[in-house]
């Protein structure tokens, strides 16, 4: 039976969960033995070179985040958990785009803009997500998790494609044959703009099934009720699906509003079961499945604006959204793998092999868009009750294998890592565009609308239909050598040689005026190698100096736009190129007052050439465009430690300074006489990076009678000003305040129960982290919009909550 227990020598693990920073990473440097006094650092075991090491030997900048810190913190979101890392900002879209776009930016590898969020992007993230050895970018609720490994910088040599800017590492717990345990928890919260609560159910059981094979599941449930009331969506007819008409005048009546409490409603159900046999003492194999089943009511995002659906221009309410229809969204995902370790005595053999499907849908609201194009007027004679509704969705599934060799020993002073990749992706991208009501209403309006027919309308409502598959499949081989030149001193070299095919297949149609449309594809092929050079020397036992020069690569695609009738693009936008990091990095890293406290200091360059941009075309088609060159650079710190056995403290500080170091240019339209736009200039900001990030913790524990112990946390986290757009776009860039996030939280464990009172965001701030402005799609009265489709995406208000688990 596993019991959670508070011993002195286990004291830096147990109050290091600091309750929401308390994420801050565990980035402990500690001995090769288990720290045994109180106040001492303790060995923290990571995976970053795809072999068990301590994560003092890791010559250069990562961090990593136990479970227990995160049980412990009641944090079970990716956005919260990377928010306090040092050189890493989140765009926190909340649940309903969560697993859709990756929001996570590191060293502010970044071009793209925060009004991201509701279609997956054509460009692949900077930063590369796994789980276990897939890469797979799912936001899975995080229970049951052993440890997140951060890896900051590319490391294109061991995880390939997208780990441009870094990779994030999800490990997993695996099955225990020692011992029955389980636990059950139940989190209680209250979140401020709530007329509701939220409900967090979860459990865990590990089941040892003889000496040589045992079983683990959990599962859990999310149930949180809405905080954002959407203030004035139209009623909709019977079937629920045209604005209804004031006094059932379809050709001049003005729409009729409701309003929608706590629309943002979140269930989600998840698990995971897997299977350990351990065949012999040198071969274990591990079977397992994970699942994720989301349901979002709309979003957490919130209008600032302006709407005029009473007759005259009113202010938004807080928690409010002006969309004209809901916007709610579903998704799943699931994974499965199958792992084999053999040790093999001078090398230990893995093979990972995984499969994974991810899809989802979700509604939008693009009225406010059609607006500020003028569509509605210009091109679609001027409703009185206009509505335009986008239905987005994606499937998305990958075979993935990777076999890899890994040296157990140093020998002839060297240590090695070989391996092999595979991937076979397919993916499915769509989007329907949908006027409710228009033909309904034109028919009405205009006695000459039967006639329209006779020059090529369809007469449908649906307005854009879009269609994107593609096949991406990746071979490569991989490996890095470590020589010892003497004990304290060690350099590493690595290499990845890939070999990538990109087929894109794309249907653009415009059913009203079908005759526009155009089925484009594209096929692409590249191959290069990648390389990888480190040194590193430690000064002392308890300090280590490290400098790396490294590569990371993201794979190029297909925009596969028309280039031919009404709505021919460049054929420049034909295809991306894909994009480059050269990143120099040095730092030193080690102990202080012996071992009582520990730090690291790192200060890095990254080159970013031919940065891919995720935009649109002249005509509004998704697409990516190639910039020259941009420059990220920065100094990043942390430091932590105990002032007594009983008080732990861990700070961390980021600079990072990121900008354009050439003009940045896209393909213009085809009516422009100039081939190119040019979008930002150099010396331009990338956006969504905030150029300092600070966040500190405190956490006491006082021991009580009884073996009970009492835990205190505070902390807070703060980062500054960033911007929202690249370059000076008049209606789409804005300035993001910066912010300061405040958490604390009392804990007592007892034995096998605990219980924690805590409060997330104590002072209520609204932590913005990127918006869409009233230019891309605010009110319009003169396009009868009277809504207001801009948004912000808000981190979440301030929570009360308690928590209670009990273990057996």
């Amino acid at each position: 039976m596993q019991q959670v227990t508070f011993k002195k020598s286990l004291l830096g693990t147990a109050i290091s969960s600091a309750l929401m920073l308390c994420v801050m990473p565990t980035q402990v440097f500690a001995d090769e033995q288990e720290a045994e006094q109180a106040g001492k650092m303790e060995r923290i075991e990571v995976t970053a070179n795809r072999r068990t090491q301590s994560i003092q030997e890791v010559p250069y900048n990562i961090s990593a985040v136990s479970g227990e810190e995160l049980t412990n913190g009641n944090i079970v979101d990716s956005s919260e958990l990377m928010r306090n890392v040092a050189g890493i900002s989140v765009v926190d879209r909340g649940y309903r785009n969560s697993g859709t776009v990756n929001g996570v930016i590191i060293r502010g590898v970044n071009v793209d803009n925060g009004a991201n969020g509701d279609v997956p992007l054509s460009a692949v993230p900077t930063v590369a997500s796994y789980v276990n050895d897939t890469p797979l970018y799912a936001n899975f609720i995080l229970k049951d998790v052993q440890m997140v490994e951060v890896l900051r910088g590319p490391q294109g040599t061991l995880y390939g494609s997208g780990s441009l800017a870094g990779t994030v590492k999800y490990r997993m717990n695996r099955p225990d044959t020692g011992d029955l345990y389980g636990k059950v928890g139940l989190n209680y919260s209250q979140t401020d703009g709530s007329e509701g609560n939220n409900l967090n159910l979860d459990a865990m059981i590990n089941i040892p099934l003889g000496d040589s094979v045992a079983f683990r599941a959990n599962f859990g449930k999310v149930d949180n009720d809405g905080i954002v009331d959407y203030a004035h969506v139209y009623q909709l007819d019977s079937n629920n699906y045209a604005p209804l008409a004031q006094d059932g005048d379809i050709a001049n009546g003005a729409p009729l509003f409701e309003r929608v409490e706590d629309a943002d409603y979140v269930d989600i159900s998840y698990g995971r079961a897997s299977l350990l046999f351990q065949a012999t003492d040198t071969l274990n194999i591990l079977i397992s499945h994970q699942f994720q089943e989301d349901e979002t009511g709309g979003r957490r995002q919130v209008t600032k604006g302006t709407h005029w659906v009473n007759g005259q221009e009113e202010q938004y309410g807080e928690y409010e959204n002006g969309a004209a229809i809901l916007e709610p969204s579903e998704r799943d995902v699931s994974l499965t793998a199958l792992e084999v370790e053999w040790d093999l005595g001078f090398a230990t053999l893995t093979s990972s092999t995984s499969m994974y499907e991810h899809d989802g849908e979700a509604t939008s609201d693009n009225t406010g868009f059609y607006a500020q194009q003028d569509w509605f007027a210009d091109l679609y004679y001027g409703s009185p009750r206009p509505l335009a509704k986008a239905i987005r969705g994606y499937e998305d599934e990958a075979l993935v294998q990777e076999i890899r060799l890994v040296s157990n020993e140093t020998k002839n002073n060297i240590d090695w890592v070989f391996g092999l990749y595979y991937m076979d992706q397919e993916s499915f991208t769509y989007q329907d565009s949908i006027m409710p009501g228009y033909q309904a209403w034109a028919a009405a309006a205009f006695d000459w609308w039967d006639v329209m027919g006779d020059y090529g309308m369809v007469y449908t409502d649906q307005d854009f239909y879009y269609r994107r598959n593609v096949d991406f499949k990746d071979t490569a081989i991989f490996g890095e050598l470590t020589y010892h030149f003497s004990d304290k001193l060690r350099t590493t070299i690595g290499a990845r040689y890939f070999d990538n095919e990109y087929v894109n297949e794309t249907d653009l149609i415009l059913p009203i005026w079908p005759y526009l449309g155009d089925d484009p594809s594209f096929t692409s092929e590249e191959d290069d190698i990648l390389f990888k050079g480190n040194i590193s020397y430690d000064i002392s036992a308890d300090t280590m100096l490290y400098g790396t020069i490294s590569e990371g690569y993201r794979r190029g695609g297909a925009n596969a736009v028309p280039l031919e009738g009404n709505l021919a693009e460049r054929p420049q936008w034909q295809s991306y190129q894909s994009d480059s990091v050269t990143n120099y990095e040095f730092g030193v890293k080690g102990y202080l007052a012996d071992r009582a406290h520990s730090y690291t200091l790192s200060a890095f360059y990254m080159d970013w050439q031919n940065p891919q941009l995720n935009t649109a075309s002249a005509w509004g088609f998704f697409t990516v465009a190639n910039g020259e060159a941009a420059e990220t650079k920065g100094l990043e710190a942390e430091l932590q430690g105990y002032i007594t056995d009983d008080l732990r403290y861990v700070l961390g500080y980021a600079h990072v300074k990121a900008e354009l170091s050439e003009d940045f240019f896209a393909p213009s339209p085809v009516w422009v006489d100039s081939p190119t736009t040019q979008v930002a200039d150099k010396g331009d900001t990338l956006p969504l990076t905030p150029e300092h990030t600070l966040s500190f913790s405190l956490d006491y524990t006082h021991t009580l009678d009884g073996g009970i112990y009492w835990i205190t946390r505070a902390n807070a986290y703060y980062q500054s000003d960033s911007l929202n757009w690249l370059g000076e776009n008049p209606t789409r860039q804005a300035e993001i305040d910066g912010f300061t996030i405040f958490n604390a939280s009392t804990r007592l464990n007892m034995d096998q129960w605990d219980l924690t009172l805590y409060v997330k965001n104590l002072t209520n701030e609204e932590g913005v982290t990127g918006l869409i402005t009233e230019g891309h799609m605010g009110t319009d009265p003169s396009e009868n919009f009277l809504g207001n489709s801009s948004k912000s995406y808000i981190s979440l208000p301030r929570t009360i909550g308690l928590s209670v688990s009990y273990n057996f």
